[in-house]
């Protein structure tokens, strides 16, 4: 027992994304594409919207904040899996890990609320994303508290391609049931919670669009359908993740590399892009 409270992990070695270096090779070209596409497409549309007044309405307020967390959500994770396709041998420090962890649920937790509250119109902006900023920080302090307080000893293999709560606790000296259970109750809740919010809210709206016009009920449909893409990619990734106490499946690298590479690609491509106005304005400025 003492020598288990001298030991502690100061690394941990990831198994990344494959094995197969060829695959490693293949996905670092393209997802360094995805990434740098991710990157560029969302800083065009915070630019964009900063600069014309004709976006300065709470739809396009939203989805400039939404633009600046697919950065930040993707450069979490994007970068440090690169780096792993590239070496050898993937390590991480103890403290990096964490850090990881934190912003990786701080900017995924802060999307779902975002996602959530753009159904809607809503007149108090800012008073919303700092309320949705304090409720991702409260969410990632109570991931990383229940993941930083247990002992870390002697197992210091990640079966993933980055640093979360599942394949992190695995790696603890001790029994992780419970702290599996709180982590279903905290991450598991939010994620299906909020997702069952928008399938209210989309089903409220199909309902109203009985009463418009043949016009209004196009341009409403191509505005949710777009909505419900961008949430499909990233909920059902979340909820099939993180509702689960003590299960893992191979496909899980699969499901994640949705979340954390694929969707945040997706608000500049879907959201915006494809947005008449938006065009226009690009246009001019060119």
């Amino acid at each position: 027992m003492d020598a288990l409270n001298q030991t502690r992990v100061i690394e941990f070695v990831s198994l990344g994304l494959t094995e197969n270096w060829v695959l490693e090779v293949l996905f670092s070209v393209a997802f360094s594409i995805t990434y740098i596409l991710t990157l560029l497409g969302n800083t065009l549309i915070i630019v964009t919207i900063v600069f014309s007044l004709r976006l300065h309405t709470p739809m396009y307020f939203f989805l400039m904040n939404l633009s600046f967390i697919d950065i930040c959500h993707s450069s979490v994770t994007v970068p440090k899996m690169l780096e792993g396709l590239l070496l050898e041998r993937k390590t991480i420090s103890f403290d990096n890990c964490i850090t990881q962890l934190f912003f990786l649920h701080l900017f995924a937790c802060a999307e779902i609320f975002l996602l959530t509250i753009m159904c809607d119109e809503h007149q108090v902006c800012v008073q919303l994303v700092f309320a949705l900023w304090l409720g991702a920080t409260v969410h990632s302090l109570v991931q990383t508290f229940l993941t930083i307080h247990l002992p870390y000893c002697g197992p210091n293999i990640i079966d993933s391609y980055f640093c979360d709560v599942p394949p992190v606790i695995k790696l603890a000296c001790t029994d992780t049931y419970f702290t599996g259970m709180l982590i279903v109750s905290n991450s598991g809740t939010v994620s299906l919670t909020c997702f069952l919010a928008l399938v209210t809210s989309y089903t409220v709206i199909l309902v109203s669009l009985r009463k418009q016009s043949a016009e209004g009920c196009r341009k409403a449909l191509s505005t949710c359908s777009a909505h419900f893409i961008v949430v499909g990619f990233f909920f059902g990734p979340c909820i099939f993740l993180y509702t689960r106490a003590d299960t893992n499946f191979s496909m899980d690298k699969v499901v994640s590399v949705f979340y954390t590479v694929v969707t945040p690609q997706l608000n500049p491509l879907i959201y915006t892009l494809r947005n008449e106005e938006v065009k226009s304005v690009i246009k001019i400025c060119n």
